[in-house]
């Protein structure tokens, strides 16, 4: 079996926020790629790595890749931001979101996942976060010295540890999930987190049928808590997909070397669907 079961519609929005004087997240809502980068550095630098990294896996736009071309596509990333500069503050981006890749004739989303931008997994009414940040934050919530409603305000919550850039070794985590029908994936930039909680978030994404009403409704949430900072969405929905063998388990990553933390220095997307 290959991929051409799979259907799926999608919607994605940005802004640069009500204090920030640029936007410097970048995102890519194309079959079958849904990814969001936030770039680091300041004015023109940040919102160049930003787009440097999502330029990278343009490639990959209309086909199902196998999950090793995401990898290629990810170093390719590396390197083009790398080019950006080095100095005191080199400019970096995180980058976060899933690919509809084909492992060994199934559909699978690979997920991929660099500093403190976030892809969600909703599916039963949950919302659940798959990936993890790299963050001096969520160290100390492993290690037990912080609770996450603690880190929700801890001063040290924008400092991330690992990024494209930013003088950080850029190791990604990544995760292989089976694709499963009636299931809804967010990707977003921290600029959403901040403002709205893993709750409100949920009742949204439950709220709105469209995955471009939904990804239009987060933003302005966020804007309508204070929006701090830029805010990008990407939203997709599974319409159908071919159904999983039994023993399909979710592959993970292991754990995350300690790291040091990485320098740190409105438009929306029109709906869109396909199938595959």
């Amino acid at each position: 079996m290959n991929a051409n079961g799979v259907q799926l519609m999608w919607g994605s929005a940005s802004d640069r926020g009500l204090r920030r004087p640029r936007n410097e997240d970048s995102h890519l809502a194309e079959a079958p790629l849904f990814l969001v980068a936030d770039g680091m550095g300041g004015h023109r630098a940040g919102a160049e790595a930003s787009a440097r990294a999502i330029d990278e896996f343009r490639a990959l736009i209309g086909s199902v890749p196998a999950p090793e071309a995401v990898q290629e596509a990810f170093a390719r990333a590396v390197r083009s931001v790398g080019e950006l500069g080095s100095g005191s503050f080199p400019p970096g981006t995180t980058l976060s979101g899933a690919v509809l890749c084909e492992q060994a004739g199934e559909p699978y989303w690979v997920i991929l996942n660099v500093g403190d931008s976030r892809t969600y997994r909703l599916a039963d009414g949950i919302l659940t976060q798959i990936s993890i940040d790299h963050s001096s934050v969520q160290a100390l919530i492993d290690s037990g010295r912080l609770s996450p409603d603690e880190a929700e305000h801890h001063p040290e919550r924008g400092v991330i540890t690992r990024a494209l850039g930013a003088g950080s070794t850029a190791t990604p985590d990544y995760w292989l999930l089976p694709v499963v029908t009636g299931e809804r994936v967010l990707v977003c930039s921290d600029g959403l987190t901040k403002e709205l909680g893993v709750e409100e978030i949920g009742r949204v994404l439950c709220a709105e049928p469209s995955p471009q009403t939904a990804a239009t409704r987060l933003v302005h949430e966020a804007l309508l808590h204070g929006g701090r900072d830029n805010v990008t969405v990407v939203v997709v929905d599974v319409a159908a997909a071919p159904e999983p063998d039994e023993d399909e388990t979710a592959g993970a990553t292991a754990p995350r070397a300690a790291e040091e933390p990485a320098s740190e220095a409105a438009e929306e997307q029109g709906a869109e669907h396909g199938q595959l």
